[in-house]
């Protein structure tokens, strides 16, 4: 899995990485499957596992022979694998792995245009288009329709310096040449959209609803302006990531994605989208009119797969796991970047969708350290949208441990000394907090609380000590005596 201490990713494109899962034996195949329902279910029983199998659905009902559906990436051994890692490594010791082989001093190597590839097998144009063919399931009982979109980006191009984004936003099936394109603002998909509106045209766009795990990733997270992601995962895999040029828009798309739905958004064009199961937990956002994609063009590989990732909400699932691992490493190296020195860890926790809490731990070296570690913990590129809460702590507290986290907060942090809010800050309308008033107006923003839990700089050295065990010694006890909880129920 790894070459001189760097990792290795062991695939390059969706049919690869299902062949190293069924190599770790963590594949499981469900057949005849009802996309109304039983797709609902299965994602509702194994998605919160943190060991969970991946589920490949085969004879979806109602859909062509062969056209297969992929679930729960982003759990047990594979996890590590998806990312280059060696499966032994804890979920912190795979962030702060990827941080530290990823993020810095990147070095992105520029994609490759070829002429064909495999997503070219079939190329449906004119009559043949129909979105509703693949297995896009209903994921939750309340969803207003089928979301061919969740594990999905969507490639864009800047209408006036002509930079590049792929950006994970869900889509919606209308009809069979009509897909939703949900962009909050600010993100940069939405940018690009923007920029077209004003000049009265249409934005070129092509959504790859399945394709390679890294691209969806990266998709999903906060890449530097101007950074196209797969020059990022050129870097990443240390060779050009080959596409070709969609032959309706020219936008460049994967030659080994699975499917690809091509087209425009156009200004004047707005449907209305929803509601969806939200990774809050809520039907936040409700129903309300969204761009859609005018579908000009479906490319796709014989026997295609559809990458399914919703989120399942009310705790940690499959995105709130990817999330965690790797937003907390671009956050901590946002906090080196700009200065905060001696960061020990970073954990956004699942249970917030790796959004909304967060924990940073510090060695203290100032007076006035933890609060400068918090306030650019709650505002850096990487958190700065949708975060709610930030607890900074000393370096003895492991703030992957939500308990841990916890107990330091309320034992080392006083509530009216210790808290500093932000107000007007960034928020998603997936938060179900924003009053009613607030979100007619699109105000879409929040107050964060940084909460200093770190004994109190000037006397720290009068604080009670802890009785909590060090690493050393709580491992020592495991490795010793751990026997002992054999076969009892947790």
């Amino acid at each position: 899995m790894t070459a001189n201490n760097k990792p290795v990713i062991a695939y390059n494109d969706l049919r690869e990485w299902l062949a190293e899962a069924e190599r770790l034996g963590e594949v499981r195949i469900v057949r005849d499957a009802d996309w109304k329902e039983d797709v609902g279910l299965v994602a509702e029983a194994i998605l919160r596992a943190e060991n969970g199998p991946c589920v490949v659905f085969e004879d979806v009902q109602g859909c062509p022979k062969g056209f297969r559906l992929l679930l729960n990436m982003f759990a047990g051994r594979r996890r590590n694998m998806t990312l280059g890692f060696p499966t032994e490594l804890t979920k912190w010791e795979l962030s702060d792995g990827y941080r530290e082989a990823f993020l810095t001093g990147r070095h992105n190597i520029p994609h490759e245009i070829v002429e064909t590839g495999p997503i070219f097998e079939n190329i449906l144009m004119g009559d043949e288009i129909d979105v509703e063919k693949f297995p896009s399931p209903i994921w939750h009982d309340k969803d207003g329709g089928r979301y061919i979109g969740t594990g999905t980006y969507s490639i864009t191009r800047d209408p006036d310096d002509g930079w590049l984004n792929a950006g994970a936003y869900r889509g919606q099936v209308f009809d069979k040449n009509t897909v939703g394109i949900l962009m909050a603002p600010g993100h940069h998909g939405a940018i690009h959209c923007e920029k077209y509106f004003k000049k009265g045209e249409p934005m070129p766009v092509a959504m790859v609803v399945g394709g390679d795990p890294l691209a969806f990733l990266l998709g999903g997270l906060e890449a530097p302006y101007g950074v196209f992601e797969f020059d990022m995962i050129g870097g990443m895999r240390g060779k050009p990531e080959k596409m070709v040029r969609g032959k309706i828009t020219g936008l460049p798309i994967p030659a080994n994605a699975e499917i690809v739905i091509e087209g425009y958004v156009h200004p004047e064009k707005r449907i209305v989208e929803g509601p969806f199961g939200e990774w809050t937990g809520h039907y936040a956002g409700g129903a309300k009119p969204c761009t859609v994609i005018d579908v000009k063009a479906i490319y796709h590989r014989n026997d295609p797969i559809l990458l399914g990732v919703p989120p399942m909400g009310a705790g940690p699932d499959e995105m709130a796991r990817y999330r965690a691992v790797m937003r907390s490493a671009t956050i901590k190296q946002n906090m080196t970047n700009a200065g905060v020195p001696d960061v020990q860890q970073v954990w956004c926790h699942e249970v917030g969708g790796a959004r909304m809490f967060h924990g940073v731990s510090i060695k203290q070296r100032y007076p006035g350290h933890a609060t400068q570690a918090g306030l650019i913990a709650a505002q850096c590129g990487g958190s700065a949208y949708a975060s709610k809460y930030i607890v900074v702590t000393d370096e003895d507290i492991d703030v992957t441990s939500l308990e841990a986290l916890i107990w330091a907060m309320l034992t080392r942090s006083d509530p009216r000394e210790s808290i500093q809010i932000i107000d007007n800050a960034w928020d998603s309308p997936a938060d179900p907090r924003i009053p009613p008033e607030k979100r007619m107006t699109g105000d879409m923003t929040h107050s964060v609380a940084v909460i200093n839990a770190c004994r109190p700089f000037h006397w720290r050295d009068k604080f009670p000590i802890s009785n909590t065990p060090t690493a050393e010694i709580a491992r020592k006890a495991r490795d010793k005596f751990g026997w002992l909880l054999d076969g009892l129920q947790s």
